[in-house]
């Protein structure tokens, strides 16, 4: 099993104006004039965390993360004015002109591998490889599998409590009221539906961890809404607006577009990693994505789910950032 690279500081940390309010929080470790690569993180709105950067060898790759539009660090927090796909793709280009760097290897875990293939669609000459994890294709049946229509039937305690807490009511389009809530005018009403939704999402990542979660107590509606606690209660809202801002848009892309538009994703090295317990993002979609990307090499994880911090997951990975190392530098 391999295991993550040592901790590893950025030599390198910028605040970069993107325009129409937004900076960027960006960093750069590893080896300047290396193998370069930039890391996706996933939600949209998780933010990067200082172990992403230890998925690569920092002798071999020169390693670019960041925090996209309102997200983790970057500024606005939970800003969705100006903050769709394809302005994420334009900041990307930004990045990548402002480093200097002709092309860099994507790499990219649950939203960050939707980022990683909107960015391949658009600009497939700066493309070296792609290393993709836990893909999510932003296809209408994923996001209903997530928001109720699958994964609930898994965690059905879990599901209540959300619904219970929330005060939402199951048949609703839960997309738009959880949107209308944690983007609307009552502060108090928003936080609590963030935190009911965080934990919500919590249940489902962690569902190959804990063998589905809390055993089967009783659930009851609560008879009073719990005060959120202000620092969680910011991070979950955060977290919530810019995931419901995408998810009500479609994504910003058209019906099953990254499949559609497979044929001209560029023609390089392409690893697709997921777990086999995998309930956020169900391993069909890595399937299909395989199957539209002739030469790519598909792992599906036995024993791992969602999470890349996962230790079936963090072998997989490192892995396939090494092969695609290997791969280009034989070249």
């Amino acid at each position: 099993m391999r295991t993550l690279y040592p901790p590893l500081a950025p030599h390198t940390t910028l605040r970069l104006a993107v325009g129409e309010g937004h900076e960027l929080h960006v960093e750069r470790c590893g080896t300047p004039g290396g193998l370069p690569v930039v890391f996706l993180h996933g939600g949209p709105g998780s933010g990067c965390k200082p172990d992403h950067r230890q998925f690569f060898d920092p002798r071999r790759y020169d390693i670019v993360l960041f925090d996209q539009r309102g997200a983790g660090r970057s500024t606005p927090q939970g800003g969705v004015r100006a903050n769709d796909t394809w302005r994420l793709v334009a900041d990307m280009e930004t990045i990548r002109a402002r480093f200097g760097l002709e092309r860099w290897v994507l790499f990219g875990g649950s939203w960050g591998s939707t980022l990683a293939l909107s960015y391949a669609l658009t600009h497939p000459e700066r493309v070296l490889a792609m290393v993709l994890r836990g893909s999510f294709l932003a296809r209408r049946q994923d996001l209903a599998w997530f928001a109720g229509e699958g994964a609930h039937r898994l965690l059905p305690v879990q599901w209540q409590r959300f619904l219970d807490t929330s005060g939402l009511v199951p048949g609703a389009d839960l997309t738009r009221e959880v949107h209308a809530a944690v983007l609307g005018e009552d502060e108090t009403r928003a936080a609590t539906v963030a935190l009911a939704w965080e934990n919500w999402s919590t249940a489902v990542v962690m569902y190959s961890l804990d063998g589905g979660g809390e055993s089967a107590t009783p659930v009851t509606a609560p008879t009073t809404v719990p005060t959120p606690d202000p620092s969680s209660a910011r991070s979950a809202l955060v977290k919530a607006r810019l995931e419901m801002h995408y998810a009500r848009h479609g994504y910003f892309l058209r019906e099953n577009q990254l499949l559609e538009d497979a044929a001209r994703l560029p023609k390089v090295p392409t690893v697709i990693v997921h777990g086999a317990r995998d309930i956020t993002c169900p391993a069909e979609a890595a399937w299909a994505l395989h199957r539209a990307l002739p030469g790519s090499r598909l792992e599906i994880l036995r024993t791992a789910g969602h999470l890349s911090s996962e230790t079936p997951m963090i072998d997989a990975l490192v892995r396939a950032a090494d092969e695609v190392a290997g791969a280009l530098e034989a070249r």
